[in-house]
């Protein structure tokens, strides 16, 4: 008899609806909930997400360095890093722009009675989003946020973006030096880069088990009673997140002579991981090493892809606009056009800069409801269906970043056609053997 062997996306499904039916088991059990949870579920699941952020760091260094080193040309890098901003910006504020069109059109908030919701302290996340609104989280801090004073203080808090930029002035003032000087340094950064590629594989056999642990903790602590009255929401993020990726970002890869349905497949694996896990950083590594293979060149992706995960989070500033006038819905709020175009600026800053994590949309949000006179309370009302929709979310962040890869590829006419036919072929020639 032929050994089966299940591949990760199905080893990861299978956790997940594991997970689900043993959260579900949890949440009426008052005695053993807590002592299961804290002691063994919520540590399967936090060892998983800090394996994930130990790799992050040193593969968006090397790979950054390896990359721009191979560019060699600082005129060439700007012109790539100014059209990579401009695509991030255009998409996003669409993300915003179509967010607040649905929640108009479909109006989840409205006939909903408040005294059947089920409220959460939320009092964790104003302590903490306290000084992006007295205005520290502007424009000009997140510039400044860029640049690193210490740069080893950085690695250690996990700061990408600091690292984007040392890592491209570093890959710079590298390229410059003679080839004699250079070579064994890109040598080094390049050995260092696959050799965590390779880890990034060893840390995913543990990933069902990670994902395990992190979706029955969530079950477990929420249950499935808290989504009933908020089901219009959730179906809505949900259709939104599904037209948003379908339609939008669809449009943009035929533009591009891409398809969105072959991407998605492509990431199947990455798309279940980040789904399960509610965090793009699961992914990050992965992500460049596919996109790499797709066809799009290293200097691109390892530039593209680690600054997306900042500045091009369509999900969360998608689900974002909607929970707005959800919330305005809710309390029988009426926003005017003016409220609304102020609602989609202030999400234009407040969303860039902030780290792929779990729950840090909800952050963002919190500090974005002051502009037009929402309150804040209002979010107690959702934070317990949060993660449900975080999970969506995040999947459609690990699309948008891929897809924002290829799109600058081919706008530089760098991206490889004759290598995506192939990768598109073994795809498929894989799929066929496991069918058969």
């Amino acid at each position: 008899m032929k050994n089966v062997k299940i591949s990760l996306a199905w080893q990861i499904l299978i956790a997940l609806i594991l997970g689900i039916i043993v959260g579900s088991i949890l949440h009426n059990q008052d005695e053993s909930h807590e002592w299961l949870v804290s002691n063994i579920l919520s540590p399967a699941g936090d060892i998983f997400i800090r394996l994930i952020k130990m790799i992050v760091v040193p593969i968006v260094i090397s790979t950054l360095i390896v990359g721009i080193a191979g560019v060699g040309d600082a005129k060439k890098l700007g012109r790539i890093g100014l059209k990579t901003i401009i695509y991030f910006e255009v998409i996003t504020t669409i993300a915003i722009v179509v967010g607040l069109t649905l929640a108009n059109f479909f109006q989840p908030g409205h006939g909903i009675d408040m005294s059947t919701l089920t409220t959460v302290d939320i009092s964790q996340y104003e302590k903490n989003t306290e000084h992006m609104q007295s205005g520290s989280h502007s424009l000009v801090a997140t510039i400044l946020s860029l640049i690193p004073s210490n740069v080893f203080s950085s690695m250690v808090n996990g700061d990408i973006l600091p690292l984007i930029f040392f890592s491209v002035l570093f890959g710079l003032g590298l390229s410059s030096l003679p080839k004699a000087t250079k070579e064994p340094f890109l040598k080094m950064f390049k050995a260092v880069s696959e050799s965590m590629f390779k880890v990034t594989h060893m840390v995913m056999l543990y990933a069902p088990i990670g994902v395990f642990g992190l979706i029955s903790v969530t079950v477990a602590n929420f249950g499935f009673t808290s989504l009933l009255p908020l089901a219009k929401l959730v179906l809505l993020v949900y259709f939104a997140l599904a037209f948003f990726a379908f339609v939008i970002l669809g449009m943009v890869a035929r533009l591009c002579n891409l398809r969105i349905w072959m991407l998605i497949r492509i990431l199947k694996n990455e798309l279940i991981l980040a789904y399960s896990t509610a965090s793009s950083e699961t992914v990050l590594p992965r992500i460049i090493e596919k996109m790499e293979a797709y066809g799009a060149p290293k200097s691109i992706v390892s530039f593209v892809v680690p600054t997306g995960y900042s500045f091009n989070l369509d999900g969360s500033t998608l689900y974002q606009s909607i929970t707005a006038i959800f919330i305005a819905q809710l309390y029988g709020i009426e926003l005017s056009l003016g409220h609304e175009i102020i609602l989609v600026l202030t999400l234009m800053v407040t969303s860039k800069g902030i780290a792929g994590v779990p729950g840090v949309s909800f952050l963002v949000l919190l500090a974005t409801l002051g502009s037009v006179g929402l309150p804040l309370e209002g979010l107690a009302f959702i934070a317990g269906v949060d993660r449900i929709l975080d999970m969506a979310r995040t999947a459609l962040n690990v699309v948008g970043n891929a897809l924002a890869a290829l799109v600058i590829a081919k706008w530089e006419h760098q991206f490889d056609c004759k290598k995506a036919l192939a990768y598109e072929q073994e795809l498929l020639s894989d799929k066929a053997k496991s069918a058969s």
